[in-house]
């Protein structure tokens, strides 16, 4: 993003193999601040009332952890066969991503138009229960899909220079388990900001624009996914 990342990989140029593992672990922890990540994780902790550090830690955790199992089985193969995907199925993912963010956003508005977020509703717990998404399970989902993403690759061009196929699998072990380490903490930080009392108050007028901007930038994303618009991250 904005050359950090390949600021960052830059300190690993002739260095030992302690300093190049750390460089993996810096690159996973600027990882979770692509603006994909956030717009999705972001829309996805406000989908739902209940929006507790501990509860926006847990899901971007198992986001974290879908998201490494993705980079781990693609990222393995590149770097020990030293082949890309095809232009063709990095779009394709990316595209998936960004329908992802579509979804959420979508999602968001809807629980919006119907009340969900009005303080003064009680909500109907078998409802509920049926329309759930803030789950473990869907998390995970989400970050095996955006394990696909453009945005991991990136990190995965970046190991592929390590001269050792061992240390490089290594980095990459290190990149995944690093950006689910840091998307629990970003979004711990983001529950415990809409939770806060001052906050609490004014997050259902924010939805609607939490919901708007996610749903620009999706359809935003998927464009410059295909060259039709431009990435400047």
């Amino acid at each position: 993003m904005f050359g950090l990342d390949d600021w960052i990989a830059g300190l690993s140029d002739g260095a030992s193999v302690a300093v190049v593992l750390f460089v993996a672990v810096l690159l996973g922890l600027r990882h979770a601040a692509d603006p994909d990540h956030l717009a999705a994780m972001t829309t996805l902790v406000a989908s739902g009332r209940e929006r507790a550090a501990r509860s926006a830690a847990r899901l971007g955790a198992w986001w974290g952890m879908g998201h490494a199992v993705t980079l781990v089985v693609f990222g393995v193969p590149i770097l020990l066969a030293e082949r890309y995907l095809p232009e063709r199925l990095q779009q394709g993912a990316e595209t998936a991503v960004a329908a992802l963010i579509v979804f959420l956003a979508v999602r968001l508005l809807v629980r919006w138009r119907h009340g969900y977020f009005d303080l003064h509703a009680h909500p109907d717990p078998e409802r509920e229960h049926r329309h759930q998404v803030r789950t473990p399970l869907g998390a995970f989902g989400i970050g095996l899909v955006h394990g696909m993403g453009g945005s991991a690759g990136v990190g995965v061009l970046l190991l592929a220079a390590i001269p050792s196929e061992t240390v490089a699998v290594v980095s990459l072990l290190l990149l995944a388990l690093f950006t689910a380490a840091s998307m629990a903490i970003v979004t711990a930080g983001f529950g415990l900001t809409l939770s806060a009392r001052p906050v609490a108050g004014a997050v259902a007028a924010a939805v609607p624009a939490i919901g708007v901007a996610s749903l620009a930038f999706g359809v935003w994303y998927a464009a410059a996914a295909w060259s039709l618009a431009p990435y400047p991250f």
